[in-house]
């Protein structure tokens, strides 16, 4: 009977301290002071550029990020060397269709702990209404100024996952030296504040 009424009274503990979880604490995107850039490649060169955040949220418990989220105004793509053809193209239909999709998001489901500062984000990256998973490294750095900064430099996105098949080799192997290569790179710089 006494290993009972124990059992009970840690059974009730536990299940008050799960209660009781301090939930997370929310760190608004500062869209001005936060980066995204792009690089695409083909055949016979490169091209990159920027594109604007819309909004964006990190939850942390601690210092220790627990999820998050944020969106991506596509119809803000710029070409570094300011070609207004590309940017239009990059934003008609056989590429993000910016139109219709205005905007692409990115919403962290597991976050994995590595050296440091530095953690592994898995998330579902949403581009053109198809979501896929995404896993980088990021790395986290509270500033003296009480803003958090989250950073991914390199970001590999398979764009034919995401219907983007515009002179894709895989897609259309006669394509030759117009050939654009599959994957892009994201750089994500997330400032944000309580």
């Amino acid at each position: 009977m006494k290993l009972k009424i124990t059992s009970l009274a840690l059974l009730l503990i536990v299940a008050a301290t799960s209660a009781f979880k301090a939930k997370p604490v929310s760190y608004k995107v500062d869209t001005e002071k936060s980066t995204l850039t792009w690089v695409g490649k083909k055949l016979t060169g490169s091209h990159n550029g920027t594109i604007d955040l819309q909004s964006g949220e990190l939850l942390f418990d601690g210092k220790k990020l627990t999820g998050g989220n944020f969106a991506i105004n596509m119809t803000t793509i710029k070409d570094a060397d300011k070609s207004a053809n590309l940017e239009k193209h990059l934003k008609a239909d056989d590429f993000f269709g910016a139109d219709k999709f205005a905007a692409s998001t990115f919403a962290i489901r597991k976050i994995v702990s590595g050296s440091g500062n530095i953690v592994n984000v898995t998330g579902d990256l949403t581009i053109k209404g198809v979501s896929n998973p995404v896993t980088f490294p990021a790395t986290i750095v509270w500033n003296a100024d009480g803003t958090v900064t989250a950073t991914a430099e390199k970001v590999i996105v398979d764009r034919t996952k995401y219907g983007i098949k515009y002179r894709s080799k895989g897609m259309f192997p006669d394509v030759g030296d117009k050939m654009i290569y599959d994957e892009f790179e994201l750089a994500i710089k997330l400032v944000a504040k309580k």
